[in-house]
């Protein structure tokens, strides 16, 4: 697909392949926050990476070293809407940076580069949503031009019926 360079080291990006789930699980594993709320039934990982694979709109990343070795990831959707005048935005999700390269720039560059993937598709608004307690990724997103402008929410969707 595409490759970065940063002080001579090269990254090749890809798009994700199902042989690269259990990689890219690791890399959503290695923080104390992604350790506590991943599993380590592969499965429904799996399900996940189809649904996501066969769907245009969507990119999974799969970011390798000169080694080849798995060294980050994001997911990367396309979102038409009607709101701001019809305004198609590029979500950004699942961002991960494995931490013995955590500091190289890496992490900037891929967002730079998932910026102009997202402009070269019709999307003129990045957006993404970061975990509270990510304070070194909030100033490291506000680092590159976020805000936090909205509040989020979630709720697990689970039956209400009686």
């Amino acid at each position: 697909m595409d490759t970065l360079t940063l002080d001579g080291r090269t990254f090749a990006l890809e798009r994700a392949a199902e042989p690269d789930v259990p990689g890219i699980v690791a890399l959503l594993t290695d923080d104390e926050i992604g350790a506590g709320r991943e599993s380590v039934d592969l499965a429904p990982y799996v399900e996940a990476f189809r649904d996501v694979d066969r769907d245009d709109a969507h990119l999974l990343v799969a970011v390798r070293d000169d080694d080849g070795v798995l060294v980050a990831t994001m997911q990367l959707t396309l979102l038409p809407g009607l709101s701001r005048g019809g305004t198609k935005r590029l979500l950004i999700e699942a961002v991960r940076v494995a931490s013995s390269t955590r500091g190289s720039g890496l992490g900037r560059a891929l967002i730079g580069w998932a910026h102009a993937w997202g402009a070269a598709r019709g999307a003129t608004l990045a957006q993404l949503t970061s975990d509270k307690r990510r304070t070194d990724a909030h100033r490291f997103y506000e680092s590159l031009g976020y805000t936090a402008s909205h509040e989020g929410f979630k709720r697990p969707l689970e039956s209400d019926a009686p």
